[in-house]
């Protein structure tokens, strides 16, 4: 007799890129994803904090995903996306949006797909990964996005947000 898996065990994550290396984040997190328009530089932001976008009249924090991992900066290219998400930070809610070198595709896994992240030998920080996932031979870097963005950052959301609001009204 074969065991089936139930689809409420079944979860849906987003894959993207940066560089080499194929990350996902829970499908239920991303709001849309959106082709890179004119960023707003904000004054005093981090580096990684690229600024903010417009998306439908409201001000977006965009956050460039490689340099918060620490790689290096990246040319834009036609493939660069933003992944608009909806995160968590201490019991807030907050719309960031990530740039990512480019996304690929909506896959399921389930939970026996998905193994803790190693704790030695591991190039990224633990804290920021939810698991490694495993499709095929390929292993997949589920990130834990409302670690990756932690209560520190949300100072920085609410203000990059409220910036220069003039700025970011749809023409």
């Amino acid at each position: 007799m074969t065991e089936t898996v139930s689809s409420a065990e079944v979860t849906q994550y987003m894959t993207f890129k940066l560089g080499n290396e194929l990350f996902a984040i829970n499908v239920a997190q991303v709001r849309e994803v959106i082709e890179v328009p004119a960023i707003t530089r904000v004054p005093n932001a981090p580096e990684y904090l690229r600024g903010v976008v417009n998306v439908r009249g409201k001000a977006i924090p965009v956050a460039d995903l490689r340099q918060r991992f620490g790689l290096p900066a990246a040319i834009e290219t036609h493939n660069t996306r933003i992944i608009v998400m909806e995160l968590q930070i201490e019991g807030e809610d907050a719309v960031l949006g990530g740039l990512a070198d480019s996304v690929h595709e909506v896959i399921e896994l389930n939970p026996s797909a998905v193994n803790p992240p190693p704790r030695i030998a591991m190039r990224w920080r633990t804290e920021f990964i939810h698991g490694m996932g495993r499709r095929g031979d390929d292993f997949i870097i589920i990130l834990d996005v409302n670690a990756v963005f932690a209560s520190e950052e949300l100072e920085l959301i609410d203000n990059a947000s409220s910036s220069q609001p003039e700025l970011l009204l749809p023409t």
